[in-house]
């Protein structure tokens, strides 16, 4: 009977043990996400306030009258010391309520579901480029170190690095649009095809293939290609040359030795056991690319007129609307931790040394 009860509990241990670390690990990452969102905001927020910008003036106007602005001053709260402004925003912050914006009378929280799909669309494509492309070019000039293709290489890599992106973006314009016509002008779509398809997910080419509109999703992708592709020629510049770092040290360690001596095919050697172990590290590379473009592609979606959340934002500043500073602060903060611990799962289920 005895030994009947020792083995259903060790049958039942790692149930156990797999719930309780489930449940660890979630409070971990809703407690790291509090507190780093948390942070975040405060700093925003007390930039937002310290800045030598009147919020009020944003609302009512230079030539409001006084009687209006003390009471516009009053319903915003900037009458109030600095901690109980805080404390008012994380209240209503709480019920889902990111403030209205100064600059397009909306609420925050509906600006950036309007706003952010252009940055998520923009940001996917430019990093499916940089990966699908830097990652082989990586592999590659590793594999042929000191050759032409590794000059190559890191000539383009540099070059991605040194170039501004506002730069290539005038130039691109210029050449692939004005004298060749390849692609379509700034905007995410021509006029004559603005509001043909219904929104679902806001990402228009997604929408068009969902109403299987095939005249608006070629539009969409002529649109779309050149900025994309000049963001992908960054996120190729950096991803190609950590590629080419991982692997030259991959290439190095006894195991790659011993599989040659072997005789293992090189192709073999180098695609699956080389490249599957810098997988690990490429995700964190891949993933801060991506958090990167999310939050940084202002320049670019400037001079491609691209309705995003970094343009929104930028806007925003000039016009000392903190809600909405303050909105696409938090969701651009919240999609950089979500990253990380998205890259933590990751190294647990491909790489078998760092799970428990």
């Amino acid at each position: 009977m005895a030994n009947d009860v020792t083995t259903a509990a060790r049958a039942a241990a790692p149930g156990q043990i797999f719930g309780a670390e489930f449940a660890y690990e979630l409070i971990r990452f809703l407690g790291t996400l509090a507190l780093t969102l948390l942070g975040l905001t405060f700093v925003t927020f007390v930039i937002g306030r310290v800045v030598p910008i009147d919020p009020v003036l944003a609302v009512v106007g230079d030539r409001a009258m006084p009687e209006t602005y003390e009471r516009v001053r009053q319903e915003l709260g900037i009458d109030l010391p600095i901690y109980q402004q805080f404390w008012l925003y994380l209240t209503k912050i709480a019920e889902g309520d990111f403030g209205t914006s100064a600059m397009t009378s909306q609420p925050v929280l509906h600006d950036l579901f309007q706003y952010f799909p252009a940055t998520l669309e923009l940001a996917t494509a430019a990093t499916l480029i940089g990966v699908l492309l830097g990652i082989p070019l990586g592999v590659v000039a590793a594999t042929h170190q000191g050759r032409l293709i590794d000059h190559v290489t890191r000539i383009v890599g540099l070059i991605g690095y040194s170039i501004p992106v506002f730069w290539t973006g005038l130039v691109g314009l210029l050449v692939f649009y004005a004298w060749l016509g390849w692609v379509a002008g700034p905007g995410r779509l021509d006029i004559g095809y603005d509001g043909l398809v219904e929104p679902v997910t806001g990402l228009i080419t997604i929408d068009s293939l969902l109403s299987v509109d095939w005249d608006v999703f070629k539009n969409a992708i002529a649109h779309l290609l050149l900025p994309a592709s000049l963001l992908g020629y960054l996120t190729l510049a950096y991803v190609s040359r950590m590629t080419r770092s991982f692997m030259l040290t991959e290439l190095n360690q006894e195991y790659i030795l011993t599989a040659r001596a072997k005789g293992m095919p090189e192709r073999r050697v180098i695609w699956r056991h080389a490249l599957g172990n810098i997988i690990v590290p490429l995700i964190t590379v891949v993933a801060l690319s991506y958090a990167s473009l999310l939050e940084g592609a202002v320049l670019t979606e400037t001079v491609f007129a691209w309705p995003g959340l970094g343009q929104y934002i930028t806007r925003s500043l000039f016009n000392a609307d903190m809600n909405a500073v303050l909105g696409g602060t938090l969701l651009i903060g919240t999609i950089f931790v979500c990253l990380n611990v998205l890259c933590d799962m990751l190294y647990r289920l491909l790489d078998p040394r760092v799970r428990p």
